[in-house]
């Protein structure tokens, strides 16, 4: 009788039983507040008046860290301050998490206008994974969201040896190269700007006064990697490859 009359009184649509299943196969779990997973997975280029994802966008970034910071801790523990937080920062980074979302396929559920992904907004699946993580834990708590984050995303996705072994110090190592060369290099942030509600900074990476690399970052430091990075690459395209070993 009771499954009958849950039927009977069932208003749940076909796209939202399609959704509660994609959000099962995503997540590994069963959503309850499908309200909360719409909200995540609706950017503001399409609110039309209603809330965006941006609120748990901001509870998802702070639990992520949570999660993995606790996991890190609890993984390393005669690590110091300095390389939980560098190997973290590597994990939860806006570059990371876009293809960590496309990988599980928020990308193919969120609702947003195509046209920001020419306006800058390619981190737009990032934030909207956040989202969803800001999602989960309303809906689950912290344990169901840790088992989403650690199960699904991590352990899955992420290869912590590889991550700690890839150096990524993209502007210690230009310095170290400038320095072997006698070469003067200066980093400078030329702007700052909003965009899709988030600080964007713009950096140039110079070497002897002339600029080598540009690129953007959601802060200043990794605006400054990014641009050491390009900078690293235009001066190992033309270089012999017994050359570039020593970057």
């Amino acid at each position: 009788m009771r499954f009958l009359l849950s039927q009977l009184f069932s208003t749940q649509s076909p796209q939202e039983k399609q959704l509660k299943k994609a959000l099962y196969t995503m997540t590994g779990l069963r959503p309850g507040n499908l309200k909360l997973y719409k909200l995540a997975l609706q950017h503001r280029s399409v609110q039309n008046g209603e809330a965006s994802n941006e609120r748990l966008e901001f509870l998802g970034d702070a639990v992520l860290s949570l999660i993995i910071g606790e996991y890190l801790f609890k993984k390393y523990p005669y690590k110091e301050e300095g390389f939980l937080t560098e190997i973290r920062s590597r994990i939860v980074n806006r570059a990371s998490l876009g293809r960590l979302a496309k990988k599980i396929g928020v990308h193919t559920l969120l609702q947003y206008d195509k046209s920001v992904l020419q306006g800058g907004g390619r981190f737009i699946y990032g934030n909207a994974l956040e989202a969803l993580i800001g999602a989960v834990y309303l809906d689950k708590g912290y344990k169901g969201c840790q088992k989403f984050v650690l199960n699904r995303l991590l352990h899955l996705y992420i290869d912590l040896e590889d991550l700690i072994h890839n150096d990524t110090n993209y502007k210690s190592r230009l310095v170290t190269w400038a320095n072997r060369n006698r070469q003067k290099v200066q980093f400078e942030i030329i702007a700052a700007e909003q965009v899709q509600g988030r600080k964007e900074f713009t950096a140039h990476a110079i070497l002897d006064g002339q600029v080598v690399g540009q690129a953007q970052g959601s802060n200043k430091k990794q605006a400054e990697q990014n641009a050491a990075l390009v900078a690293l690459k235009a001066l190992t395209e033309d270089m012999p490859a017994s050359q570039e070993q020593a970057f």
